[in-house]
């Protein structure tokens, strides 16, 4: 059946009842309700005005907690939702004293039976099966009715063919029903494997808090991992880590920001913002992947183009197009990425330690088409140049990179990478992180991935570093870029002890577009009549599109076995 939504002012505190407590006399006859305190920023405001802004608080934007169908309102199309399994009930499996009854004045008190409310619904036309926890009904904890429900609707979603969509909000597993909550965990993960094994999507969505066995179960197995911001996530919370360790935490400790910087969560997310960015991902995720032409229609059409001449490569020396390589005023990744791609959404994390701002990744659509971009991403300022650093990743970095690619070959979408470091970073923490092992695992996932990768060598190409992400069936080069074994400098100081000697060095080492042409290492180069800058800018990305759309319409047409096989013919010969 449909539900009609209704709005439930659920976390009010009326301003004169909060001066009645006090035993203040009441200078104003103001409704009760009217008004509501912050519980984060302490400011009283009005109700309304929160209500009208998604339950946000207008002074400090505190993300108060929603009742199950005030979700469901926020983020479906109206009317479009169809509950599932809502007869459910516990069997109180260890018969735990006054459970039954607690459960009963709770399905009085909130209207819900259980404290999960699951079933499909539309968000933009888009049909999803969607599962909201509520935290009013025991901390949102998980029994075995939580558990059912959650199994019951990945089941149903893996045959029907839909994307889930889960917002989670609980204290964790249900202590009334011990070891029977605990299997909860278990049997919720099986039923997501399944659903992921069937190449469905699972968005999960983290709102405050996601806590304990819920945590360590299908709140974190989603291909997607978003959160509200300021949401306490984490397995153990505060006060048990408190007690247990005797350590005062952190501000900021198991926030969403803190998992963002940790690398457990894709992206934060404004409530205002969650159904137009849960519409996109699920769009791209879904979207078919075959909407370019032809190979043959598309050279047709881009002979011109895809014909550019390049410049005599004696006009430049090759310490020449080392600096310029590196020039600062060189675009970076994400420049191209904007320009050349549509709906371009940016993931976080290796869910594994941190984030690493050199490099970028997500998913966008390219003349209709999905694909998955990943970069490495130099800063224009010393600022972000920290942040970047300097475009050499780390281990977390590598490792991001990868979870991507292999998410991409799940939803069987093509991957570019754009290449752009000096090197992989060199630092004692990158070394205790295995910055070795997550270059060598990424050469060894890329080579077996089913799907086309295309990399483009935009600016430097260093070492290990940039090969990581160029482990692809064919890879292009800018005009301008390098590509080599290591720095001309580090070049010259090993092989003949005087760093001075780096430009003499660049010219041996055959680093360039036009030397690696002949050499058979990339397949193309991008000219640029002129090195890139703000000028020629629209013009390159005319040409990188061009490139890059005559790739994806070649590859379209070649099945899984012939992407692998060729990717490892491509390397073999050398």
């Amino acid at each position: 059946m449909a539900f009609a939504f209704k709005k439930t002012n659920y976390i009010s505190i009326g301003k004169e009842r909060e001066k009645a407590a006090k035993g203040e006399k009441s200078i104003s006859n103001i409704p009760e309700g009217m008004w509501m305190k912050c519980v984060n920023c302490g400011e009283t405001v009005y109700t309304e005005d929160v209500e009208n802004n998604s339950h946000i608080c207008p002074k400090c934007g505190y993300n108060f907690r929603i009742a199950a169908l005030q979700r469901l309102e926020m983020v479906l199309d109206e009317g479009s939702f169809e509950e599932w399994d809502k007869d459910l009930t516990t069997t109180n499996p260890l018969n735990f004293p006054g459970y039954e009854e607690k459960l009963e004045m709770l399905h009085k008190k909130t209207g819900l039976r259980e404290a999960v409310l699951t079933g499909q619904g539309l968000i933009h036309g888009q049909k999803i099966a969607i599962g909201v926890c509520d935290s009013r009904f025991l901390m949102g904890s998980m029994g075995e009715v939580v558990g059912e429900k959650i199994t019951r609707m990945f089941e149903k979603a893996t045959g029907e063919k839909l994307p889930v969509v889960i917002f989670a909000c609980s204290g964790g597993a249900r202590m009334q029903e011990g070891i029977v909550s605990l299997m909860q965990m278990a049997k919720t993960s099986q039923a997501i494997k399944r659903h992921n094994d069937a190449g469905q999507l699972y968005i999960s969505v983290l709102t405050d808090p996601t806590t304990g066995g819920v945590t360590a179960s299908f709140a974190m197995l989603g291909d997607i991992i978003l959160a509200e911001p300021g949401a306490l996530i984490g397995f153990a919370g505060p006060r048990v880590i408190e007690q247990t360790i005797g350590q005062k935490l952190p501000e900021g400790f198991q926030r969403s920001e803190f998992l963002l910087e940790k690398g457990f969560v894709d992206a934060i997310v404004n409530r205002n913002d969650l159904k137009d960015t849960l519409s996109d991902i699920i769009r791209i995720h879904t979207a078919k992947t075959d909407r370019i032409n032809t190979y043959e229609h598309y050279l047709k059409k881009n002979m011109s183009i895809a014909n550019i001449p390049l410049r005599d490569k004696s006009e430049m020396s090759s310490w020449e197009k080392v600096k310029i390589s590196r020039s600062a005023e060189r675009p970076a990744a994400l420049s191209y990425i904007h320009e050349i791609f549509k709906d371009f959404i940016e993931f976080h994390g290796d869910r594994c330690y941190g984030d690493d701002g050199a490099i970028v990744g997500g998913i966008a659509t390219l003349g209709g088409m999905p694909v998955t971009v990943i970069a490495q991403q130099k800063g224009k300022s010393t600022k972000e140049n920290i942040i970047r650093n300097f475009g050499m990743p780390s281990p977390e970095g590598y490792r991001k990179a990868l979870r991507l690619m292999k998410e991409a070959e799940r939803f069987k979408r093509p991957i570019i990478c754009f290449v752009d470091t000096p090197g992989a970073f060199c630092g004692i923490g990158a070394e205790e992180r295995g910055q070795g092992e997550a270059i060598a695992r990424n050469l060894y996932e890329m080579s077996g991935l089913t799907v086309p990768i295309l990399s483009i060598v935009i600016g430097e190409g260093g070492s290990g570093g940039a090969l990581a992400m160029a482990v692809s069936n064919e890879v292009y080069m800018m005009e301008n870029a390098t590509y080599s074994i290591l720095s001309p400098e580090g070049f010259a100081s090993i092989l003949w002890k005087d760093s001075k000697r780096a430009d003499e060095a660049s010219e041996v080492m055959k680093i360039t577009a036009a030397d690696l042409l002949e050499l058979k290492v990339i397949e193309k180069v991008i000219p640029e009549v002129r090195p890139v800058g703000e000028e020629n800018f629209m013009d390159i990305i005319r040409y990188m599109r061009c490139y890059i759309k005559e790739f994806l319409a070649k590859y379209k047409e070649k099945d899984s076995d012939s992407i692998v096989n060729e990717r490892y013919e491509r390397f073999r010969h050398f």
